[in-house]
Parts: structure tokens; sequence; C-alpha cells
């Protein structure tokens, strides 16, 4: 396993960089999702970096693997982290051949700089749920109790993905949070209600998903009303062009789409 730093920026929290071994597919990226590329015999070799949303963790670290062993001889290195942090680090110029954003407001920052190639397509969708330690020590019964000075809790930093559909979810629900902390991103917000330094925080309902038996989830009514639509794209600088190709062709077709929904994104829309 082979590790790269994330960039020359300044981010907002440590990024998770996961890198994984492995060549062979086809280029293009689809505008919806198409059938799998998996089994493809076009031959694709090249070495790409992927900055993904920090909710994309495990699903991504799966179809990575996943991707190399339908391309043997390729390489797939991740940089996880906060959407917003990975749009700026794309915009500086720093080395990136994909990139996967949790937000499309995040994405357009991209686009209009011009370092996107084409349309970015709509791979997943998420909601928010409510994150609590097991057991649920604080007594936590829904998005009223964000707005308890007593309660501690804890939100993604506002002008990230997650932390914008927080506020969405909070004006719907009438509701003025008062938490403890604002995260750099989706997984260090549930770190807190894993290390159980904080009652309840509000993360994507995947990542509650994948935290396993560390937390337990509370759903609200104002989810489904605030939905995340995730997009993909290649890198206009990217001297591996048909690789991160592929690899987006990979994402949307149908292996790519069976991993992202077994972790709990929804299908895209």
């Amino acid at each position: 396993m082979r590790r790269r730093p994330a960039g020359p920026v300044a981010v907002l929290g440590a990024l998770s960089v996961i890198a994984l071994a492995g060549c062979g597919g086809q280029s293009g990226a689809a505008d919806s999702p198409s059938p799998s590329t998996g089994s493809s015999s076009a031959e694709v070799t090249g070495k790409i970096t992927v900055l993904a949303a920090a909710s994309l963790t495990e699903s991504f670290a799966t179809i990575g693997k996943d991707f190399e062993k339908a391309h043997p001889g390729s390489t797939v290195t991740f940089s996880f982290g906060s959407s917003a942090t990975l749009a700026t680090q794309v915009n500086q110029g720093a080395p990136a051949d994909v990139f996967a954003s949790a937000d499309e407001r995040t994405m357009k920052s991209v686009s209009d700089a011009g370092r996107a190639v084409g349309e970015p397509t709509i791979f997943a969708t998420n909601t928010l749920q409510i994150a609590v330690p097991p057991g649920n020590p604080g007594k936590i019964t829904g998005l009223k109790d964000f707005a308890d000075p007593k309660k501690r809790t804890a939100l993604c930093a506002k002008e990230v993905p997650c932390g914008a559909a927080a506020q969405k979810v909070f004006q719907a629900a009438d509701v003025t949070a008062k938490p403890a902390s604002y995260e750099a991103d989706v997984k260090a917000a549930l770190q807190k209600v894993e290390s159980d330094e904080v009652d309840a925080a509000l993360v994507y309902r995947t990542d509650v998903r994948s935290a396993g038996d560390k937390v337990q989830g509370i759903g609200f009514d104002e989810a489904d009303a605030v939905v995340n639509r995730y997009p993909i794209t290649t890198v206009k600088e990217s001297r591996e062009q048909a690789t991160a190709s592929a690899f987006v062709d990979y994402v949307t077709g149908a292996d790519g789409q069976q991993v992202l929904q077994q972790a709990g994104f929804g299908a895209p829309r």
C-alpha cells in the first residue's frame, strides 16, 4: 500500500490518504450510470490520484481495489477530506486526476475555475442522520436537542457539504442549533461521537452505517427534504486522462454503483 501527501495547500483537517495497487479499462466519463467497465478488455495503464469527500472513504477504498483488479497494473491513490478543502487543492493545481465531491455547490467551484473535464456526473445521493454513542447516554430524541446548550453536540463546518446540509435541515425544522463544536468534515464529527466527546452529531447516514456498533443512528423527518447529490469529474490537468476516465466510468457503472448502494448511498437522481 502506497501513501501520498494530500497536496501543498493548507487543509481544514487532516486528510485520510489511502493508496491501493494494480491496469486496463476504457475511457470517457458517463453522463449517467452505465454498465460496469470492470470486464472491459481495453487496456488502460497509469497511476491516478483521486480526491474524494470524506464520506466516500470506505466505499471508494473498495471501489479502488475492485478497479485495480479489473485493470491489472493500474494504481489508484486516494486523498479523502472535506470537499471544500479538496476543491481548493484542485483549483490551486495540486496533483489530481479525479475529483468527487459531496455536493454540487463545491463541484461548481471546480467547474467554474475550468478544472473539470466536461459536465460532472452525479453518481450517488446521501441524507443526514443523527449519530449518538451506543445506548444514547445523552437521551437525544431529535433535532431539537441540537438547540439545547446542555447537550454536547457537533456539526460539520458550515462551508463543507455536510454542514451546509445541516443548516438546511435546521431551517426546515425551525431549530437554532447551538453546537459545542464545528468539525472540518463529516468523519471528524463522527469521531466526536465514537470517542464519546459529544452526545450527538449530525452526519450522513452512510457514516452511521460504516461506523457499525460504535454509534447508533436516529432518523428525523426533515432528512429526506435535504438530499446531497455527489458529482464526479476528471481533472483537466490530469496526465492520465484515459485511466481517470476509466475510473469515473467504473464508479458510475454497475459494479461501482453496487458498492455505493451497499454502503447506504442512494441512486443518482
